[in-house]
């Protein structure tokens, strides 16, 4: 079977078409063992895209073969305070579970290295579960690594605080 041409494009999250295939890729992403094996509340998605399309530097891309969303990327704009500078944090990074090992995350993430070029960035973050051996070896393979202390690598983790009503 000759492989699927697969596209990449910025999500217009007022496009029907675009929400439902971005709201479905990450209820899919929250279902999977590695996602915390629970869908979305319905609430959730109802309000995602109308919200995500109302957030400024928000960035959604979403990957596509044919007509089938395979793959989304959710990104935020932050900024730096070391560097002064805006950067991107990659919030979401799925690929629908028949679609992975085709590279549909390393060509997502590219694309999200390059807007962040686009846009004078200094850095692309994210964050990744220390047991999603896959995602660990897909991010080193494209240069993700420890984040830096006065030079020398250093290992952060990521915190949450949960608070009243969600």
């Amino acid at each position: 079977m000759p492989a699927q041409r697969i596209d990449i494009h910025r999500a217009d999250l007022t496009d029907p078409q675009d929400a439902a295939d971005m709201v479905a890729l990450l209820n899919g992403y929250a279902a999977d063992p590695m996602g915390g094996n629970a869908p979305l509340p319905a609430a959730v998605r109802a309000r995602l895209a109308p919200a995500l399309s109302e957030l400024p530097g928000a960035l959604v891309l979403l990957a596509r073969a044919g007509r089938t969303p395979v793959g989304v990327a959710v990104c935020f704009t932050g900024f730096s305070t070391f560097r002064a500078r805006p950067l991107t944090n990659v919030h979401d990074l799925a690929v629908a579970p028949s679609w992975r090992g085709r590279g549909i995350g390393r060509r997502l993430l590219d694309e999200v290295v390059a807007a962040a070029r686009a846009q004078g960035h200094c850095k692309v973050t994210l964050e990744v579960r220390e047991d999603n051996a896959a995602a660990m070896a897909l991010y080193r393979r494209l240069g993700f690594g420890a984040g830096q202390s006065a030079g020398e690598p250093a290992q952060y983790l990521f915190l949450e605080k949960r608070l009243a009503g969600d």
